[in-house]
């Protein structure tokens, strides 16, 4: 039986257009293919929310590129939303003895760019 918690919920608010930006990240015991435990990152922008799934499988994929492209850190373009420089949410995997999953936010309006990480339940 598939459980999901809660890890964390934030959100960034634009000054610029009022938008906000949100974030959500849980935990479930069972993803992809094999039901592995895993995290998935939920952010939603304009009313349209997005999922990146961290399992096994995925992970063990991304893992295998960044270290042919000689990255601690992969950038998940396909997974994240860039609209501008400085208008982003990133979503990456950063390499280690514990593998994380990473979520970096930027708004027109701040300076600052918030970036969050995620300790994964797995090894790959």
């Amino acid at each position: 039986m598939e459980i999901k918690t809660k890890l964390d919920e934030w959100e960034v608010r634009d000054l610029e257009d009022n938008s906000t930006l949100r974030i959500y990240v849980e935990h479930s015991t069972e993803l992809g293919n094999q039901s592995k435990p895993g995290i998935q990152i939920y952010y939603t922008i304009g009313g349209g929310t997005y999922i990146v799934t961290y399992e096994p499988l995925h992970v063990e994929r991304w893992a295998y590129q960044a270290k042919k492209e000689g990255k601690d850190v992969l950038l998940l373009e396909d997974k994240s939303w860039i609209y501008r420089e400085d208008t982003f949410v990133k979503n990456s995997l950063v390499l280690g003895d514990k593998l994380k999953a990473r979520v970096e936010v930027k708004v027109t309006s701040s300076d600052e760019v918030i970036t969050k990480e995620y300790e994964l339940p797995f090894t790959v």
